[in-house]
């Protein structure tokens, strides 16, 4: 796939870009080039080769799944503007 200026220039009046004709140029190169470089990468043959997760092999450490602090609620509701029953009251926003 390759797209020529008048593509570039349709792609930048669609993302409401003002583009002058030196960057639509460059542009055109650069996406060019890149297009190339995903043509060559669909060319290898990967039959056989199992998916990975992650491409070191790599594993997330998890931390402990604990309680470390218990909240106040008195504490958080002194600064609200109107609180009731220990919940923040909040004005009507759709009737």
């Amino acid at each position: 796939m390759s797209l020529n200026l008048d593509d570039i220039r349709r792609i930048a009046h669609l993302a409401r870009i003002e583009i002058t004709e030196t960057e639509a140029r460059a542009t055109a190169a650069q996406l060019n080039d890149i297009f190339k470089m995903i043509e060559r990468m669909q060319q290898i043959d990967t039959s056989g080769i199992e998916p990975m997760a992650h491409p070191l092999g790599g594993v997330q450490r998890l931390r402990r799944d604990v309680v470390t602090e218990q909240v106040d609620r008195d504490e958080n509701l002194k600064n609200a503007p109107a609180a009731a029953a220990g919940l923040f009251v909040v004005p009507r926003v759709i009737d």
